[in-house]
C-alpha cells in the first residue's frame, strides 16, 4: 500500500487514541481555524509520512508510545512503527502561533467562535518563540478576529516586526484588508496564506457570513504579484457540500492565479458536528487531481517555507508522498 492511500485512510479516521506513557512535549492544541478546540493532537511519523491525528478516547486509529520515543500505529490492517514529532509551538519544526483565539465572525464549520476570545501580548509570543528558536526553522503567524479585521491586521504586523530579528522565514495567515499583501510583504514576510474555505460561491455565501470572497480573491491575485508563486496559498475545505467537479474548478482557479491550494479534510464540528469526513477515495482522487492541476500551472509544494503546506501533517500535499 503507497504512503498516500494510508494517509488518506488516517486522515478519514481522523482521530486517534493514545496508549503507554504520554508526554506534553509531543501533544498539540490548536485555537485556530476548524481544528480549533477538542482534546489535542499529535504528529506520528512513519519514515517519509506525517499524519496529523486529533486525540479521543474513542478514536479509532490507537498509537501505542514506547518510553524510547517511539510509537506504534495500528488502524484495521494498517500497523506502521514510527515515532511522535516533537510540537514546535502547534506542530513540528515551526513556530505556529494563533495571535488572538476567539473570532467575531462565525463560519459554521468552524468551533474558533465559540472559543474565549483572548489575545497573545507581544512580549509574550517573543517569549514562546525564543524558548524553542533551536529547534525550528520557520514562524507561521495565523489569527481570529478578535474585534475588527483592520485592527487584527495592525496588531499581527506589530508581531511580525517583533519576531523578524529572530532571522527565520515567518508566513501569516490573517483575514485580508484590500491592504494587507502589501503591508506583509514590506514587512519582509515570506509566504502569505489567505482562505477561500469554500469551493464555490454559493456554500462560501451560505457557510460564512459576513466574510467578502471577491476581495479574498483579489487579495490573492495581489499576493502572488508581490510574494511569487510557490509561495502563496490558500485552504479549500473538502466535504462542505460541494462535488468534485466543484473542487477540482476551485482548484484549477487558484493554481493558474499561481496560488496552491491547501485541500483540508472537513473536521466535522460546530455546525458540521454531524457530518462525515471525507472518505478515503474521495481524499485520492481530489490528491490526483490536485496534483497534475499544480504540475499544469507550473507550481512545486516543495518550494514552500513555512505553514500547513510545509508542516503537512494535515492534509494529502502533491508531492509529499510516494
Amino acid at each position: 500500500m503507497h504512503g498516500n492511500d494510508v494517509k488518506a485512510r488516517l486522515l478519514s479516521a481522523g482521530t486517534a487514541r493514545l496508549q503507554g506513557a504520554r508526554s506534553p512535549s509531543y501533544i498539540s492544541s490548536s485555537t485556530a481555524g476548524p481544528g480549533a478546540g477538542g482534546e489535542g493532537s499529535v504528529f506520528f511519523r512513519s519514515g517519509d509520512m506525517v499524519v496529523r491525528l486529533g486525540l479521543s478516547e474513542s478514536g479509532p486509529v490507537v498509537i501505542e508510545l514506547h518510553g524510547d520515543g517511539s510509537a506504534r500505529l495500528t488502524f484495521g490492517d494498517i500497523t506502521l512503527d514510527g515515532n511522535l514529532e516533537e510540537i514546535g509551538l502547534h506542530c513540528p519544526g515551526q513556530a505556529y502561533i494563533t495571535v488572538s483565539s476567539g473570532c467575531m465572525f462565525h463560519c459554521r464549520y468552524c468551533n474558533v467562535p465559540n472559543l474565549p476570545r483572548q489575545r497573545k501580548t507581544i512580549p509574550g509570543i517573543h517569549a514562546m518563540v525564543a524558548r524553542i528558536r533551536d529547534r525550528i526553522d520557520a514562524i507561521s503567524i495565523t489569527s481570529g478576529v478578535f474585534s475588527d479585521v483592520a485592527e487584527e491586521e495592525d496588531y499581527v504586523c506589530e508581531v511580525v516586526r517583533d519576531l523578524l530579528p529572530m532571522g527565520l522565514p515567518i508566513g501569516v495567515s490573517i483575514y485580508p484588508t484590500e491592504e494587507t499583501p502589501d503591508r506583509l510583504h514590506a514587512l519582509g514576510v515570506r509566504e502569505v496564506k489567505f482562505n477561500l474555505e469554500c469551493a464555490t460561491p454559493a456554500l462560501f455565501a451560505e457557510l460564512c457570513p459576513g466574510h467578502d470572497r471577491a476581495r479574498i480573491l483579489r487579495v490573492l491575485r495581489r499576493s502572488v504579484t508581490l510574494f511569487g508563486k510557490n509561495h502563496v496559498f490558500s485552504n479549500i475545505i473538502l466535504g462542505l457540500g460541494e462535488t468534485d467537479e466543484e473542487m477540482e474548478a476551485c482548484i484549477s482557479e487558484l493554481a493558474w492565479m499561481g496560488v496552491i491550494p491547501v485541500v483540508r479534510p472537513l473536521n466535522p464540528v460546530a455546525g458540521f458536528s454531524g457530518a462525515a469526513r471525507p472518505d478515503p477515495g474521495r481524499l485520492l482522487k481530489i490528491l490526483d487531481f490536485h496534483e497534475r492541476a499544480l504540475h499544469s500551472a507550473g507550481l512545486d509544494t516543495g518550494k514552500a517555507l513555512t505553514m500547513c503546506v510545509r508542516c503537512q501533517g494535515c492534509d494529502l500535499v502533491p508531492g509529499g508522498l510516494a
